[in-house]
């Protein structure tokens, strides 16, 4: 229990942009009782092409206002973000700090022809934390990876259905496609935004998976543990599926007002 921080007090969310409300939105259905800050650092979006060290500055930044907000816990909403500065963020911070990682585990689990596919950022893909998973949980599946150039930018832009985020979908997908994976990582917080489009493309047979459910419930636990549950919230755990938010999340961003435009354009379709 850590008695200094209030069981009312907000969670944290950070992303590199506006992809972490595909998290957020499973956070809130978990956790319908909790306080949540979400900041998008979309002035410094994407994180994919980014160096490590350059990635932890702007997490360390971003960690420091959501704690001088009172957040009792942080999640890092970012695949790319928690492959680069989750370590060092837990040992500078001593709240609970929740990562996200590429679902490689349970795709493996999922798959009948030991076939996946990862569609994820550069970012991700050549991380330390990537390469780990696949050392761990990859034995006797056939991993098929593309990095996604350009896609994170246009969601970033709430460019969901324009002619140019299809076409870039349908290139990332074919090679998926093509090597038979019967099963694909959504490996990107953003991606969940056009998995409609995704599962169009490569068919209803093929299964996606993204790690929102199982990042809510990493929380769930952890507050728990801690005994910093709103009250409110265990009730709602067992009606997960059926839980809406009691509180509006509250919006940060470092980018311009454009930006929570768009964020408020995408937290209402999710």
């Amino acid at each position: 229990m850590c008695p200094a921080i209030a069981v009312n007090a907000p969670v944290g969310v950070m992303d590199s942009g506006v992809g972490g409300l595909t998290v957020l939105k499973h956070l809130t259905r978990q956790l319908a009782h909790e306080h949540f800050i979400y900041y998008a650092d979309s002035a410094y979006a994407p994180y994919g092409n980014q160096s490590a060290v350059k990635i932890q500055q702007r997490c360390f930044a971003i960690a420091d206002i959501l704690i001088a907000q009172g957040a009792k816990a942080l999640v890092v909403a970012c695949n790319t973000a928690t492959a680069a500065a989750i370590s060092p963020l837990r040992e500078h911070y001593s709240l609970s700090i929740i990562g996200m990682e590429p679902a490689v585990k349970p795709a493996a689990a999922a798959s009948k022809n030991s076939i996946i596919g990862v569609l994820a950022t550069t970012g991700t893909l050549k991380s330390a934390q990537f390469a780990a998973l696949l050392e761990h949980y990859g034995h006797g599946v056939q991993v098929v990876t593309q990095a996604c150039v350009g896609l994170v930018e246009c969601i970033e832009q709430g460019q969901l259905d324009q002619a140019h985020t299809l076409a870039l979908l349908e290139t990332y997908c074919q090679p998926l496609i093509d090597a038979g994976a019967d099963t694909i990582v959504l490996g990107c917080t953003h991606y969940p935004f056009v998995r409609a489009h995704i599962q169009k493309i490569v068919g209803p047979q093929v299964t996606l998976i993204d790690t929102g459910a199982a990042v809510a419930k990493r929380l769930q636990q952890i507050l728990e543990e801690q005994n910093l549950l709103n009250p409110a919230t265990s009730a709602d755990a067992g009606n997960a599926q059926h839980a809406t938010s009691s509180v509006k999340p509250i919006f940060l961003t470092s980018g311009s007002q454009e930006t929570q435009r768009v964020m408020q354009q995408l937290w209402q379709i999710l």
